[in-house]
């Protein structure tokens, strides 16, 4: 196992730490295609716009701390739109580096070697699990260093990308990234991270 899959930063120790919400771009053209998009800077489609517009319903009425945002701009564009234009730009938060994949649609990798499973398998001369991984932690650090002076729960917000934040999904519950397997995310849709009790949970899924 690798040093990012066994260290983790720790839980605090009472209840009522930071919520991390969670918020995946909308649609672009490849991500509506299947196509691997990583460092690639497409814009959203019409549809995708719409979408960042809809995910305003689901946060409309968290008091959030901080709001993050990648610097691509299909997720910058999407916090803009859900109403945060002052998002800060988080260069961590980008998506995995799909290296040789990028652009090229997952069911013709899946053609050429039936078993394949970036989870296990990775991607060529791109960014392996563990380097993903390493960025998610820095990121679950700082969301869960975030305090508020009344001493209630903050909240963060995060925009970015469907590989990256099911990554760091698994990252905030202890687990290994490989793990973010499990939890499947949509274009535009809103999740959130918290605990149970001091226990590291998943509180909303998909919203």
């Amino acid at each position: 196992m690798s040093q990012s899959q066994t260290e983790i930063t720790p839980a605090p120790p009472v209840p009522g730490g930071p919520k991390l919400w969670l918020l995946r771009h909308g649609e672009t053209e490849w991500s509506r295609s299947g196509q691997y998009t990583g460092l690639t800077d497409l814009p959203l489609t019409e549809v995708g716009e719409a979408q960042a517009r809809s995910a305003r319903a689901a946060l409309s009425d968290v008091d959030l701390d901080l709001v993050l945002t990648s610097p691509l701009q299909r997720a910058h564009v999407t916090a803009t739109l859900a109403g945060f234009p002052e998002a800060e730009v988080e260069p961590n938060a980008v998506e995995w580096d799909y290296g040789d994949y990028e652009g090229i649609n997952s069911g013709v990798v899946r053609a050429q070697n039936p078993g394949y499973l970036i989870w296990d398998n990775g991607v060529p001369n791109g960014e392996t699990l563990e380097q993903v991984e390493a960025r998610a932690d820095k990121i679950v650090a700082r969301v869960r260093a975030v305090q508020r002076a009344d001493g209630e729960p903050a909240n963060v917000l995060l925009v970015a990308h469907g590989h990256f934040l099911r990554i760091l999904t698994a990252r905030w519950l202890g687990l290994p990234g490989g793990e973010g397997r499990h939890f499947v995310l949509g274009t535009a849709k809103v999740c959130t991270l918290g605990w149970d009790k001091k226990t590291p949970a998943v509180e909303q899924w998909g919203l």
